[in-house]
Parts: C-alpha cells; sequence; structure tokens
C-alpha cells in the first residue's frame, strides 16, 4: 500500500504561482513514477504531469508546458509540482498519483495505482 498525501493547494490570481507536493508513504516511493492529474468542475479528470522514477523524464500536457514543472526528491519521498502564470483554466482539483507499473503510458488514469486522498484546490480570480 502507498498512502499519498497532497499540500500546498489554494487561491491564487491569474498570473500567480503555486507549488504542489505530494509526500508518499508505503511501498518504495523511487520505484514509482509519478503523475498529477486534476479536474475541473463539470469535467472529467485529466492528465497534467508525469515523472519517471529516476526523474530522468518529465511529460506535460500541452495547455501546461512551459508553465508546470514537475519534479521529485526520492530522499524525501515527494514529488512537486511548480505552478507558474497560472490561469483561470488551471481552476481544478489537483491529483497526485503514483504507477508501479512498467510501460510509457503516463497519461492514462488506469495506468497508476495509488491515488491521493486529500485533493489539492487551486483557483484563479
Amino acid at each position: 500500500q502507498v498512502q499519498l498525501v497532497e499540500s500546498g493547494g489554494g487561491l491564487v490570481q491569474a498570473g500567480d504561482s503555486l507549488r504542489l507536493s505530494c509526500a508518499a508513504s508505503g511501498r518504495s516511493f523511487s520505484s514509482a513514477a509519478m503523475g498529477w492529474f486534476r479536474q475541473a468542475p463539470g469535467k472529467e479528470r485529466e492528465f497534467v504531469s508525469a515523472i519517471t522514477w529516476s526523474g530522468s523524464n518529465t511529460y506535460y500536457t500541452n495547455p501546461v508546458k512551459g508553465r508546470f514543472t514537475i519534479s521529485r526528491d526520492n530522499a524525501k519521498n515527494t514529488v512537486y509540482l511548480q505552478m507558474n502564470s497560472l490561469k483561470p483554466e488551471d481552476t481544478a482539483v489537483y491529483y497526485c498519483a503514483a504507477k508501479y507499473s512498467s510501460g510509457s503510458a503516463f497519461a492514462r488514469i488506469s495506468a497508476y495505482d495509488y491515488w491521493g486522498q486529500g485533493p489539492q484546490v487551486t483557483g484563479s480570480s
């Protein structure tokens, strides 16, 4: 089992920055690829970003490329999502997720094994 606890959300203005953190406990964190997803009101959950277990490869959905940065610290069992130049359309509940399976389906929700239970809420006004 893996427990994922997010932190760092809040209410921000358009153009602001925010950093989300996701702390993992339980199963070996450094063995998992980590992802961030978001779900806007009335919409389906969508992929935002992912990072491989070593941190050597990162992936982003097009709308956040150049604005968001995913990183991880395996010594702290934590993955981060730095969000800059926030836009109103970034308003969503953000979830972190852990993927232990092999393969490169980082954007696929079903590829992830564990999800954060305390969703982050980031709003722009």
